[in-house]
């Protein structure tokens, strides 16, 4: 996946290297790493929206009030949640299924974003798609039906106290096996002739996978264009070199750019406490921010047995790896410049935001690693860190000692650390 080797030093006991601002002594299991962390307070990247999570009472059962804390509340044993996505169901009857979950989340400040999978069964017919003759799609002469159809989720959400911050035209319109299908041709006709009447932002296209030929159309076309808000987009087994996008750089100004679902690495059974494997969540999420650039990081189902919430109610692993920077990287925080990989399995970016800068440091290796960090363009005091490996949850560690613009971290094997430090200016 791109990744280049670097060779770290491994050093006996008793060898001891003279290193800038300080002496380091290590054991034989451990290594030095590569080279410096580089933060550059100065050069920004993407604004951050936020991170969250899909509930779907309709299929699953929604969050209790107890849950509902657990994922938006940002204390002790929280998961800090910013984000909810929901249902928008085609039949319109069941729309309040939607509202007691949403309304908690914007009381904790949360935005709220809605995905539909069909439209109204009035509004479909179906059709011969590579032999499937009960392929799904929108008829032709409703898509004005649909903006409507949309609208009204809109409005009878505001009208219960849940003011959506977006609502997409369509969920994976391209993996559509289960649900409607729409062409690229199709989707752009919408965001063309239909998506400016939508009463709110608008998010497309969804691709399952990131697909670019879901949302070349619409970047290349400046009608639709101007209609769009988010561009949306899932990244199911997405290559990371696929995640950048110079096509949205080139003519995305304005535009908000978000991962708005995916589970990672799997939907196994009982498998959110699996370590290593969740924290392979803090990896993926690392390189969405990064190589993608993404402002918005959005899981499948909150409560699931692969989910970051179990089923009882409690985080789990792969809840502990997000909350690394669901916790800590808050809405309206930037993503700055960092050495995102200064030591082989070692993957690190820093935000800002509020007088502070966090660093999210992931060693997938199985070797601890001595880690140093040199902040450019600002200092930095009072470094705290939390830690989460096979053993620990979020466990705060001491803070660490800041030299001019230097600080040492010990990464242990197999952990992701968030460090919190005031800048100073």
């Amino acid at each position: 996946m791109g990744l280049r080797f670097k060779k770290g030093k491994r050093l006996l006991l008793t060898c001891i290297i003279l290193l800038p601002l300080m002496l380091i002594s290590l054991t034989p299991s451990e290594t030095l790493a590569a080279s410096d962390v580089n933060i550059n307070l100065s050069a920004v990247r993407q604004e951050i929206r936020g991170f969250g999570g899909m509930n779907h009472p309709g299929w699953i059962g929604d969050l209790t009030g107890p849950q509902r804390e657990t994922a938006f509340g940002n204390n002790h044993n929280q998961l800090g949640f910013s984000i909810l996505r929901i249902y928008v169901d085609a039949n319109r009857n069941n729309w309040h299924r939607e509202v007691a979950t949403a309304r908690r989340a914007i009381e904790h400040g949360a935005l709220v974003i809605a995905s539909p999978w069909n439209p109204p069964s009035d509004m479909i017919e179906t059709f011969n798609r590579h032999g499937d003759r009960n392929a799904k799609r929108l008829r032709y002469d409703k898509y004005d039906a649909y903006a409507q159809h949309l609208n009204d989720f809109v409005a009878f959400m505001r009208n219960n106290g849940v003011d959506l911050y977006a609502i997409s035209v369509q969920n994976e319109p391209d993996y559509a096996h289960d649900w409607t299908w729409w062409t690229p041709a199709e989707m752009l006709r919408f965001m063309r002739e239909n998506a400016g009447s939508i009463n709110t932002k608008v998010i497309a296209p969804e691709s399952f996978q990131y697909l670019k030929n879901m949302s070349d159309p619409i970047l290349n076309d400046p009608q639709a264009l101007a209609n769009l808000d988010i561009l949306g987009a899932h990244t199911y087994g997405t290559r990371f070199s696929d995640f950048s996008y110079p096509l949205f750089k080139e003519k995305g100004a304005g535009k908000e750019l978000w991962m708005t679902e995916v589970y990672y690495p799997n939907s196994h059974d009982n498998s959110g406490d699996l370590w290593p494997e969740a924290l392979d969540v803090a990896y993926h999420i690392h390189h969405n921010l990064v190589d993608a650039e993404f402002q918005a990081y959005i899981w499948w189902y909150i409560r699931r047995q692969y989910g970051p919430m179990k089923e009882d109610g409690t985080i789990s692993k792969r809840g502990y790896s997000m909350a690394h920077f669901s916790k800590f990287v808050r809405p309206g925080y930037v993503r700055v410049d960092a050495t995102k990989n200064p030591e082989t399995n070692v993957y690190t970016s820093a935000y800002k935001g509020d007088g502070k800068v966090v660093i999210v440091a992931i060693n997938r290796g199985t070797t601890p690693v001595n880690q140093n960090f040199v902040v450019h363009n600002g200092g930095i005091s009072n470094v705290g860190r939390w830690i989460t490996t096979g053993s620990s949850n979020l466990q705060p560690g001491t803070n660490l000692n800041v030299t001019g613009r230097n600080f040492w971290a010990h990464l242990p094997a197999q952990s992701v650390t968030t460090f919190v430090g005031d800048i100073n200016n």
